[in-house]
């Protein structure tokens, strides 16, 4: 494999953004159409053939000797958040593009077919819904729900399918099955800081982290600032912040299993320097990898809701917006690239994921796990998100040396 080349690779799909800091590529805009129209170009030039599925999704097939083999596939994504970074999603695809290069060069033959898939929509940014591509491929996308998403120009994604080529009432064709792929590792920076922090090359996924989001309302009443005694008010912005305190230290609480807890949206009415808040709403983001610690959070949550109602006079009410259940990793994956971490000398540690990935929606489908490289200062969704050459090539060894174990790489050829 080739440092220079995989650092090219990276200068040219940064060449594929919007106006504005940093990396615009929004999910089925034009521009990311034309990245992976790039891409595409680029795998048809390593030798592989490559297809675009229903939902978007490209899927560029290296064929084995026994084509009719289930595959060993890898991959991510590269449409991203507003004013993102280069390498969130990105290194997935490239590393696993320079792996393929590199096969090719050096006449690598499997036994198994090798894939590398692209997934469509795995940033909630544009149509706020997240890993719409891997949801597709395994069966988990709900069409009604599909039909309801726009982004904030009103653009639908029926819409946004269309302007790609794309159908979404065939969305339910990109369905794949459990005997067309044996594995499926997703290489992805972590996101985090503690690789760095700790001095590690590699992360080792045991399980992907599912959140629990809540809208709380909190119903007070609005009242003059200078005529209302403090003694008589019912201010719903400082019940709304005992709420979200609460939630932070049963979150904190909870440090030995990782669960976090995050009130990302803190709203309040009507807003003025000289009115006591009559409305304030919240919404609250409760996620971890073990499900009795995150309800813990949750029932932290709600004891926070109905003491503050009781003891400031409010009107408060919380509705779950949506739950989904953390994923567990293969643990023979895991396992595999343990070994090969240690015959390779490189320093890892075996952790759980904060953030979701397509890995999570694989995992039901095939046996599944990931790898994460370092972020430094644990930046991501950030125009100063960066990950070096150096340690994007070290996971490159790592997944390269997976997927020819995996897909029984005839090794006397390399």
């Amino acid at each position: 494999m080739k440092l220079n080349r995989l650092r090219q690779s990276f200068e040219e799909l940064a060449r594929f953004t919007d106006e504005g800091e940093g990396i615009n590529r929004l999910a089925y805009t034009e521009t990311e159409r034309k990245a992976r129209l790039y891409l595409i170009e680029q795998f048809e030039r390593a030798g592989l053939k490559v297809r675009t599925d229903y939902a978007g999704n490209v899927i560029a097939r290296r064929e084995g000797k026994f084509p009719d083999l289930p595959v060993v596939a890898t991959g991510s994504h590269i449409d991203s958040v507003y004013a993102a970074g280069e390498y969130d999603g990105t290194a997935g695809v490239l590393v696993a593009l320079e792996v393929m290069r590199s096969f090719a060069e050096e006449g690598v033959e499997t036994e198994h077919p090798l894939e590398v898939i692209i997934f469509a929509c795995e940033e909630s940014s544009r149509f706020g819904a997240s890993t719409l591509g891997s949801k597709a491929m395994t069966g988990r996308l709900d069409p009604a729900y599909t039909r309801s998403l726009t982004d904030k120009d009103g653009v639908t994604l029926m819409r946004a399918f269309e302007e790609n080529g794309l159908d979404l009432e065939e969305v339910h064709l990109a369905k794949r099955f459990q005997d067309e792929i044996k594995a499926f590792v997703e290489l992805h920076i972590e996101q985090g800081p503690v690789l760095e922090k700790r001095g590690k090359s590699i992360g080792i996924i045991s399980a992907i982290a599912a959140p629990v989001r809540f809208h709380v309302h909190v119903g007070g009443t609005a009242d003059h600032s200078g005529t209302t005694p403090m003694d008589y008010r019912h201010d719903a912005l400082l019940g709304g912040a005992e709420i979200a305190l609460s939630v932070e230290r049963a979150a904190l609480a909870e440090h030995d299993y990782g669960t976090v807890g995050t009130v990302g949206v803190f709203s309040i009415q009507p807003g003025a320097m000289n009115v006591v808040p009559g409305a304030t709403d919240l919404k609250v983001d409760i996620r971890g990898t073990n499900l009795e610690s995150r309800q813990r959070v949750v029932d932290a949550l709600a004891t926070a809701v109905h003491d503050v109602a009781k003891a400031r006079g409010l009107n408060i009410w919380m509705d779950e917006i949506s739950s989904e259940d953390p994923v567990q990793m293969d643990s023979a994956v895991v396992e595999e690239l343990k070994a090969i971490c240690e015959e390779k000398g490189v320093a890892w540690i075996e952790m759980p994921s904060g953030a979701g990935h397509d890995a999570m929606n694989m995992a039901s489908l095939c046996t599944t796990g990931m790898i994460f490289i370092p972020s430094k200062d644990g930046l991501s969704h950030n125009p100063a998100e960066f990950t070096s050459m150096e340690q994007i090539m070290t996971g490159a060894e790592v997944l390269r040396e997976f997927m020819m174990i995996q897909a029984k790489a005839l090794r006397s050829q390399v």
